[in-house]
């Protein structure tokens, strides 16, 4: 399927995994992503892949550990309190280094909230809710295309590094309809997994997959490992876009699909003659705090847009160690920020308003 066609997000998103090879998808329905399962439930049985649905979030993510640790190819989806529930999960597959995809379609909360779109997520996805220290790696796509290819992104980061990998999305991508091309369905070499569960066949010695250390000294020696991988996640997979930088007097900061909200923003003050410029994080976590070193001497202050009370901002704050001034501009618990919310902040920081 090379042509462009009309496709819901999360109906997207489930076809972008069975072409990455996905085979197994564990799940639960909870809005505003059911369109994820119930697309699974029909097609990935036709890929020869397995579909569960769980009694609960709980039991999808340890089943999602189970067959990751036999070495399957694992996808699972949730949105925002059903997500909440997975992240002990998390914790456990970080720490025994098990390779997972899961897609976040958020929405308002906090608690059970609402079932229409926020970005209020941020902290649970990229600091972590579970115990201990671990890192999942969080890439935020701002279109539906964007997010097919980011799928498949995924899948190769989390085998590649033995680590879960999030798509974060709100639950506008997932429920907008936008054309898309599809990839080719994957017909590479299937990664190899020594370490996986899939008996020794008298072959070889037994393989354990475990995430309890008994000794202090063992403990700190994995964690020690597991922050040298970090450290290598840091240093090779950040991504992010800028826009429109050179020159321009306010920058904004914003991702997903707040960040398309503030590029029609900017062609609204570019037409009056005011130039800002955009930094789109791709990466959460790892974040691109390196982005910030592109702002121009122009630039008297930066504006971070969020659906959410401004949880992005700490970060970047980091990025910019002082130099400028920064303000939070957002909407919550459900609410989408409007273009011309964006311009009139610009022109408050400008003083024209």
């Amino acid at each position: 399927m090379n042509e462009k066609v009309l496709m819901k997000g999360n109906e997207a998103f489930a076809e972008a995994a069975i072409r990455n090879d996905c085979k197994y998808y564990f799940g639960y329905p909870i809005t505003p992503q059911n369109e994820i399962p119930e697309y699974m439930a029909r097609e990935l049985p036709k890929a020869g892949g397995v579909f569960v649905q769980a009694e609960s979030e709980l039991a999808a993510i340890h089943m999602a550990y189970g067959a990751a640790a036999a070495g399957g190819r694992v996808l699972i989806s949730s949105s925002s309190p059903g997500i909440a529930l997975m992240q002990e999960g998390f914790s456990f597959l970080c720490s025994a280094e098990m390779p997972c995809v899961i897609i976040n379609v958020s929405r308002g909360g906090p608690g059970i909230g609402t079932i229409l779109p926020g970005q209020a997520d941020y902290y649970q996805a990229t600091k972590g809710g579970g115990n201990g220290d671990y890192h999942l790696i969080v890439l935020a796509p701002a279109s539906i295309q964007e997010s097919i290819m980011l799928i498949g992104k995924a899948f190769e980061l989390t085998d590649s590094y033995r680590n879960p990998v999030m798509i974060l999305v709100d639950g506008m991508i997932g429920q907008m309809m936008e054309p898309v091309t599809m990839p080719a369905r994957h017909s590479g070499t299937r990664v190899e997994k020594p370490w996986a569960l899939t008996g020794t066949k008298g072959q070889r010695t037994h393989n354990v997959v475990k995430s309890v250390y008994l000794k202090a000294e063992e403990l700190e020696a994995w964690n020690w490992h597991l922050l040298k991988k970090y450290d290598q996640i840091k240093t090779n997979e950040v991504r992010y876009e800028t826009q429109d930088l050179e020159n321009a007097s306010i920058i904004f900061v914003a991702y997903g699909t707040t960040s398309r909200i503030v590029k029609e923003a900017m062609a609204m003050l570019a037409d009056e003659g005011i130039k800002t410029g955009l930094i789109r994080p791709i990466s959460l976590w790892p974040y691109p705090y390196e982005a910030f070193t592109e702002i121009p001497s122009s630039v008297t202050s930066v504006i971070c847009v969020e659906l959410s009370q401004g949880q992005m901002i700490d970060d970047v704050k980091i990025g910019l160690n002082g130099k400028l001034p920064v303000s939070y501009l957002g909407r919550f618990g459900g609410s989408v920020i409007s273009a011309e919310e964006v311009v009139n902040e610009a022109k408050k920081r400008l003083g024209m308003i």
